[in-house]
């Protein structure tokens, strides 16, 4: 039960400085941050080079006649938030009655804090603290999940940047774009922390008790592997133009056992100064990256599956054709959202302690497990 603890004041001043009770409304599980939570490529079943049609079955949005995005991503796909419909908040089951997903795909911190507090909006929305204190107000809130500091950090830059060399420079990336992350993380640190301090006051103001919700961070997956795990060789079109994964062996290297690590030490490094519950993804899709040895493409006589398909969203630059918008590259597809889901809702089996989430090889979002770090 929730309480306001202020025994000491004065009536007239408890008045003032404590908020109405918590609405008594139904539980709710809410997700704030950027595109790796607001279920960005969820509207991807795998990756196929056929560009017709429904893609080989992987695009979730042909009607039969036509592409509509919003039957994944619904009103959210207008300004470019791509809230799936598989978004880890809503595939996550025995959470809570409602699920909210208030991520954004793009966001960084400031698009968290409250107006208030340095918070800003963002395509045309609220910062998400103040929405979440409406969402806080109307439901009874019991976990929110945060996935914040990517974009704060150039994760898109450094992704284009390193596509750029393999496909036009034929030069390494992961040299200067190491120098930039690193001048970039205290800044990004810095803002993910006051991201889960606003959370908190915002919960406080509406008359929330600090042990009635429970707050999550969670870091980022990999989502192309190793130089050596890539099915395409290194040399000639079939990375870009097959696979869409248009990588130097270096440049993957690094992302893999040092750029996703390090972001992923970062954050949770924040989730234990802020006292919170950590939840580390880097290896959520080893063996499911963008192509990764042990996944296929779907083709018109192998249909997508969720135990032999990619489970991120290829990079079509460089492709015979453009499928979607570029902005869904790099992020876990339909059925890594799925898997992102069955993490979710491991973790809320375990009120206490952080957790890693890893994929077991041959099956589906069923066969996520936690380990504890």
């Amino acid at each position: 039960m929730r309480f306001l603890a202020a025994a000491a004041l004065t009536l007239p001043l408890l008045s003032l400085a404590t908020p109405a009770g918590a609405a008594t409304g139904p539980t709710a599980s809410v997700s704030l941050g950027d595109s790796y939570i607001s279920g960005e490529a969820g509207r991807w079943k795998g990756n196929s080079v056929v560009t017709s049609g429904s893609r080989a079955g992987t695009d979730r949005a042909w009607t039969g006649s036509a592409y509509d995005p919003t039957r994944a991503y619904g009103a959210s796909y207008s300004n470019g938030c791509d809230r799936s419909d598989s978004a880890e908040v809503r595939s996550a089951t025995g959470i809570a009655t409602t699920q909210i997903n208030l991520a954004c795909s793009g966001a960084v911190s400031a698009n968290v804090f409250r107006a208030s507090n340095g918070g800003q909006s963002y395509k045309g929305e609220l910062p998400q603290a103040d929405q979440l204190a409406a969402v806080a107000a109307a439901n009874d809130v019991k976990l929110i999940t945060l996935s914040i500091g990517g974009n704060d950090l150039g994760f898109a830059d450094v992704i284009e940047t390193c596509v750029k060399d393999y496909l036009i420079w034929y030069s390494y990336c992961y040299d200067d774009q190491q120098d930039a992350v690193n001048a970039r993380m205290p800044a990004a640190m810095a803002g993910v922390g006051k991201s889960i301090d606003e959370i908190r006051a915002v919960m406080t103001a509406a008359g929330y008790a600090s042990s009635s919700y429970r707050i999550v961070l969670q870091s980022y997956p990999s989502p192309i592997p190793r130089g050596a795990d890539m099915r395409y060789p290194e040399s000639g079109w079939s990375r870009a133009d097959t696979g869409g994964c248009p990588f130097w062996n270096g440049d993957a290297d690094w992302a893999r056992n040092t750029l996703v690590p390090q972001i992923s030490n970062e954050l949770g490094k924040v989730a234990k100064a802020k006292g919170v519950q950590f939840l580390d993804l880097r290896d959520m899709l080893a063996g499911r990256e963008v192509c990764a040895k042990a996944t296929r493409q779907a083709t018109s006589s192998t249909a997508p599956s969720a135990t032999t398909s990619e489970w991120a969203r290829f990079v079509d630059a460089g492709l015979s054709a453009s499928q979607g918008d570029t902005r869904e590259s790099m992020h876990p597809n339909y059925y890594g959202q799925l898997a992102l889901g069955r993490c979710l809702t491991l973790l809320w089996a375990k009120p206490t302690g952080d957790q890693s989430c890893r994929n077991t090889a041959g099956q589906d979002a069923t066969g996520m497990y936690l380990v504890a770090k």
